[in-house]
């Protein structure tokens, strides 16, 4: 178990926050970019454009890195099994059943899920910058020991605590990116970050077909690559204990002027409160809204084909007659260039400011990857073959980053959009139960039943995401409509919310909008903030309540226009 002493949040030198907020009249933005922030006092701050990038350039240079290579050990260690699998570890271990082995893989998912929540709890309360070199050092650890496992029920045991370590890393990773860039920055930044997982099964191979030559050893040749990668992620867990910043508040490459500035771009850009209190009662309302449960479903359909390649490639691309050693290394093209269309389509996802058509596309690529893999003859027709399984990695790479940015975009709360982010994305990895149990013995080599099946997902994946992207455009056209386009948003905390899950990117860039309740300080936010007593919902009925009651004689409400503050937040 990690000491307790190790996660406590860092000391910040800045003040002890009170319960009130500072008040903002204007935030305006002129044609370069630069925006100023005027307070009630006179006061005036101005986000520079020029001083913005050369702070996230920083950012890249500080940060992005670590997190990168942090998550390419995390991809190598937990799908490393599959290379295992074809130098011998099934015989060794007394796996030459297949049930053993759909077992071993499906293992993982239980604690994975099951964890995920409290671990990104856990990463909230005492900062991700001490949660997930842990979580690394620990997988690490469980990597390293399964070199050491001498039967199948060793192996499994391990497996479940490997789950449990890696369970809520890349939901924390995903809330960490979100504190430090704009929701306009974050896809292309996340896609960075996660193309170290394509990179990891294309370095993978490559490791694997290395460390498979190695003949004569005391050991047998899969365990040194357990070895290997096991002792890797735990020294580099140490690096990124020592170098990972708590917050931008507490950053020690930042100067005073540029962590106030990485407050206020963030305070405006999304979050009513920047790095806010953890609560539970108060995140679990994210699932009171229907399209949580839609953007779940979408994760669902995406978590089978995902999975199926992560798992099973070497097993397909076996299929095309390859020996143990060529088919590792015909691994590498593929994953190689699900990297390069992930960082293809993030940074077109950010340029034209959408989201759901690139996931769609990629679900699309899934669907006829799959299709085409099952439905032809893959010996007669080895180029085309071959192609289908870049297409399944190309549309498996970028709906991940895609939707997961997606719906981080839309919601403003930070503890929700980290509870749903941890709930959907080992939602996503549980997954891995379908392919695990679908890729039988009995079907081999060719596996028709379980290509059809994963490509049934990637088509009922179009369909959810395709939905739920037309019903946002329609909704932000009703509520442009209701709440006029002139550049005017919603008053206050909730006002700034408005756009919570409204549209298919989800967020406005209006010009100009004013909010008599604005941000908080640099200095009031820099610690959390006092969460309210009442949840959200009840206290905007008992203020309608109260103003209704207050209006007497001058009618109901109801009859009049209504105005933004008396609106339910759409996801407040």
């Amino acid at each position: 178990m990690t000491d307790q002493s190790m996660l406590k949040q860092p000391d910040a030198d800045t003040k002890v926050p009170d319960k009130s907020l500072d008040k903002t009249t204007s935030i305006v933005s002129d044609a370069n970019g630069n925006t100023a922030i005027t307070r009630e006092d006179g006061e005036v701050f101005t986000i520079d454009r020029k001083a913005e990038r050369a702070l996230v350039w920083k950012f890249d240079l500080r940060i992005l890195p670590l997190l990168s290579v942090m998550y390419l050990f995390n991809a190598l260690d937990k799908a490393n099994l599959g290379n295992a699998a074809t130098a011998g570890l099934l015989e060794d271990l007394g796996m030459e059943n297949n049930t053993k082995y759909n077992i071993l893989l499906s293992i993982f998912f239980i604690p994975y899920v099951l964890s995920a929540p409290f671990m990104a709890m856990i990463g909230k309360i005492y900062g991700p910058s001490r949660v997930l070199p842990c979580m690394m050092f620990t997988f690490g650890t469980m990597t390293l020991l399964t070199s050491a496992a001498f039967n199948w029920g060793g192996l499994v045991a391990l497996r479940w605590f490997l789950g449990m370590a890696e369970s809520a890393f890349f939901p924390t990773v995903i809330y960490y990116q979100t504190t430090f860039y704009r929701r306009g920055e974050l896809a292309r930044r996340l896609a960075i970050f996660y193309a170290a997982s394509n990179i990891a099964y294309a370095f993978g191979g490559l490791l694997a077909f290395g460390v498979f030559q190695i003949e004569g050893g005391a050991l047998p040749s899969w365990k040194y690559l357990f070895i290997l990668e096991g002792a890797l992620s735990m020294t580099f867990a140490v690096v990124a204990f020592m170098f990972l910043p708590y917050s931008a508040a507490h950053a020690k490459f930042l100067t005073e002027d540029e962590k106030k500035l990485a407050f206020h771009r963030i305070q405006i850009d999304s979050s009513a409160i920047v790095n806010e209190k953890f609560s539970l009662r108060e995140a679990s309302r994210i699932l009171l809204h229907p399209t949580s449960w839609v953007i779940l479903g979408i994760e669902i359909c995406l978590g089978v084909p995902l999975q199926g390649v992560s798992l099973f490639l070497p097993q397909i691309v076996a299929r095309l007659g390859y020996s143990t050693v060529q088919t590792n290394l015909h691994t590498v093209a593929p994953n190689i260039t699900g990297a390069v269309m992930l960082l293809t389509l993030a940074f077109a996802s950010d340029y034209t400011r959408w989201r759901f058509p690139f996931v769609a596309l990629g679900f699309f690529w899934t669907f006829v990857g799959f299709i085409i893999y099952a439905s032809i003859n893959v010996l007669e027709n080895l180029q085309v073959a071959y192609f289908a399984c870049f297409m399944m990695t190309w549309g498996t790479s970028a709906p991940s980053v895609l939707l997961d940015v997606w719906y981080n975009n839309n919601i403003a709360n930070e503890n929700r959009r980290l509870l749903l982010t941890s709930i959907g994305v080992p939602i996503a990895n549980l997954m891995g139960l379908v392919p695990s149990n679908v890729f039988r013995d009995k079907d081999a080599p060719n596996y028709i039943p379980a290509l059809a099946t994963t490509a049934a997902f990637g088509a009922t994946g179009i369909v959810l995401t395709l939905s739920l992207g037309t019903w946002m455009i329609f909704d932000n056209r009703r509520r442009d409509k209701k709440q006029g386009e002139g550049g005017t948003l919603p008053t206050g905390v909730r006002g700034m919310q408005r756009l919570a899950f409204g549209g298919p990117m989800g967020y406005s860039d209006k010009p100009q909008y004013t909010a008599p309740l604005g941000p908080p300080s640099y200095e009031t936010a820099t610690k959390p903030v006092p969460e309210k007593k009442k949840g959200s919902v009840r206290r905007w009925l008992e203020e309608r309540k109260d103003r209704k009651g207050s209006k007497g004689e001058e009618g109901s409400s109801a009859s009049k226009e209504t105005t933004p503050e008396e609106r339910p937040p759409a996801y407040d």
